[in-house]
């Protein structure tokens, strides 16, 4: 137990843990042995005191009413919120004797664990829970909700997630936010950005929505969903057309530029214009500013990889920087991710080599509702962690209708009673990341990150490594893996020699520092993690794997007639389900809204504020109309995972595909389409 965690009043170092870029360095305030307030850390290098009110507002959630204080089990039906509370011993038995007779009935294939990063500590989220399953041999999960998609086809035009310094982007003198609502995922790029703007850049918001970042843009660009492609490749075909690419630097560093020259001349700016809903004039005017402008620096969002082609979406933008030659000017290039910086030795910390069968199935996490509801060698038990799949999955009616069955024995280990935990036969209560050791690696900025616990753990809740172990030992484990300490499990994960950029840093030197940068450098002049060593725009992978060699525009795919276009991106005050149950953070949302566009409204006779039906084959939802000139016409974008409050069709997953995207197995939120109509009133 940390020394901060017996002192009952103080202010103390800490982390953000939410699955946001930032990785905020914070301030714990304690009284009485409770945090009262969550500050920004002033002299943290990067994050330098700023923070979100999602985590300003941490307290409020870490002591809700509603936060679970010992484990439950299931008294009433599936699904109707009935449990009785019981010890952590006949918890662990129930869980560890069911698992005993249903690999004994069915084999560890019947048993999964579905788990993502609402808490990002690597020991919480990738630590003791993949040695156990390893070792139990339970099917695996291809943990591809995020950003899978984008991440391949980024690798195969600059071999890893390897981005620009944040820090070097004050120098920027263009910077281009394209697909990320910043503002509210990642502010202190917005900060850099303003930063650079007062000594005379510009910033260009490329989106399918006007939402807080396209409000403070120099200018604001809409674009019709999952075409975002096309307009990198229109902007391609002006770059080579007007003689404003970097001649040299594409001898120098690139394979296929020549290639990709004459690949280019189909799409000409009409054609473009066409199918982005972008005019031609102002792709002339953008692609004009991005070639005579140096440094120019593009933020490559997240949402963009949420469609069918979300994967040749980012490879195609990748390309953009090495066309014109911004990799060699400090805050030039692009930044999707910079988690190849922070590599660490994932193979010491989850332990593969524990599973002993090498063909065990992998089940991907996007189509979670389709696997629970298959016959054929069925999902017998789900363990959640970490995440709420009833509300963040696609297609959530299959989830829901998967997490219904009898026959499914599900654990939930949470810190509240989430819309999934709600279906659970046994639910453990959870630490919050102020009561756990664990370390943490941005993917934006270059730090990693100590956490040790500051306050005492809530109730007779418990981290997901303490869990596992007690977990193992019910499975009678007896690998000395299983018994390892948080200190070993970080020590082992920071003993990486293939990653250079880390070697100065070890647990003993963080516990003292309390954060680290990796010794970054540039990219360019230096040698790619690609098959080439050079940035790719012809790429053979590619062609090996299945894919065109060089960036290609490929529509998303048709998802019935419907008519409108609907995209369901994050709002500012919740992180996925996160917050979205806890009254404060709902209170400073106000309400889920669906954005339209003025036209639309008239046409379907919808007015602002008005509540609005939409539906698809997948489901429905009710959702108050925001009209305006935010989207373009054809287009919906709604914000945030609200919570399923009785009364209200808010989960608009129940609308989402749970198609599989062309690159890494990720998923197409966005590609979705539904109807619209004013909903009827009741009488």
């Amino acid at each position: 137990m940390s020394s901060f965690t017996q002192e009952k009043d103080g202010i103390f170092p800490s982390v953000c843990s939410l699955d946001c870029p930032d990785q905020c360095g914070l301030l714990v305030h304690k009284k009485d042995g409770k945090i009262v307030k969550v500050v920004g850390d002033p002299n943290h290098p990067v994050t330098k005191g700023n923070i979100c009110n999602k985590v300003r507002n941490m307290a409020a959630r870490l002591y809700d009413d509603k936060r679970l204080e010992y484990p439950l089990k299931r008294v009433g039906e599936k699904g109707e919120g009935k449990f009785e509370r019981i010890s952590w011993e006949e918890a662990i038995e129930t869980i560890t004797s069911r698992w005993k007779s249903l690999i004994d009935l069915d084999g560890p294939e019947s048993i999964i664990p579905y788990s993502f990063y609402g808490n990002m500590g690597y020991l919480t989220a990738e630590g003791m829970d993949r040695r156990f399953f390893h070792r139990l041999g339970a099917s695996q999960l291809d943990r591809a909700v995020c950003q899978a998609a984008g991440s391949e086809g980024y690798k195969y035009t600059m071999g890893g997630s390897f981005g620009v310094d944040p820090d070097d982007t004050v120098e920027s003198k263009l910077i281009i936010f394209w697909g990320v609502n910043a503002v509210s995922t990642n502010m202190h790029q917005i900060v850099l950005a303003q930063k650079a703007k007062k000594a005379g850049a510009k910033i260009i918001v490329i989106d399918v929505h006007k939402n807080q970042t396209g409000r403070m843009a120099d200018w604001f660009i809409p674009i019709l969903p999952g075409t975002d492609s096309a307009l990198a490749l229109g902007m391609m075909h002006i770059l080579f057309a007007e003689n404003l690419v970097d001649e040299d630097f594409l001898k120098e560093y690139t394979v296929g530029y020549e290639e990709l020259r004459q690949h280019v001349v189909q799409y000409d700016p009409v054609t473009v214009s066409g199918i982005t809903g972008v005019p031609v004039d102002d792709l002339y005017k953008l692609t004009r500013m991005y070639g005579e402008t140096a440094p120019a620096f593009i933020r490559i969002g997240n949402g963009l990889q949420h469609h069918d082609n979300g994967g040749m979406t980012i490879r195609s933008i990748a390309c953009l920087p090495a066309v014109t030659g911004q990799w060699l000017h400090k805050g030039g290039g692009a930044l999707k991710s910079n988690s190849g910086y922070l590599a660490h030795n994932t193979f010491a910390m989850q332990r593969p080599d524990l599973m002993k069968n090498k063909q065990t199935r992998t089940i991907n996490m996007n189509a979670i509702g389709e696997a629970l509801l298959q016959e054929e060698n069925p999902i017998k038990s789900m363990y959640v962690y970490g995440s709420n799949p009833a509300v963040i999955a696609p297609s959530s009616n299959k989830v829901k209708a998967g997490l219904e069955r009898e026959d499914l024995f599900l654990v939930v280990h949470d810190l509240f009673l989430t819309e999934t935990a709600q279906y659970a036969d046994i639910v453990l209560p959870s630490t919050s990341s102020y009561e756990n050791t664990d370390f943490y690696g941005s993917y934006w900025h270059n730090f990693f990150h100590l956490q040790q616990p500051v306050i005492e753990a809530y109730g007779e809740s418990k981290s997901n490594f303490e869990v596992f172990k007690l977990l193992a030992a019910g499975m009678e484990y007896t690998e000395s893996t299983f018994n390892e300490s948080e200190a070993e499990v970080i020590t082992n994960a920071l003993n990486h020699p293939s990653n250079p950029y880390i070697d100065h840093i070890t647990y003993e030197k963080l516990v003292e520092n309390e954060y680290m940068k990796a010794n970054i450098k540039p990219l360019l002049p230096g040698k790619l993690h690609t098959p080439s060593g050079k940035i790719e725009l012809y790429s053979e992978k590619m062609v090996e794997d299945g894919y065109p060699a060089l960036p290609t525009y490929m529509p998303i795919v048709n998802d019935g007639d419907a008519q409108f276009l609907f995209v369901p991106g994050p709002n500012h005050n919740f992180l996925n389900s996160t917050f979205s149950n806890n009254e404060k953070h709902i209170k400073l949302e106000k309400q889920p809204k669906l954005h339209m566009n003025q036209n639309d409204a008239e046409k379907y006779g919808v007015e602002d504020g008005d509540m609005v039906r939409i539906w698809n084959h997948r489901g429905e939802c009710e959702l108050t109309a925001a009209v305006g000139d935010n989207v373009l016409q054809g287009v919906l974008v709604s914000q945030g995972l609200w919570a399923d409050q009785p009364g209200t069709k808010q989960i608009v997953n129940a609308l989402t595909p749970d198609r599989i995207a062309d690159m890494g197995g990720g998923a197409t939120f966005f590609s979705g389409r539904v109807n619209m109509e004013k909903a009827k009133a009741l009488v």
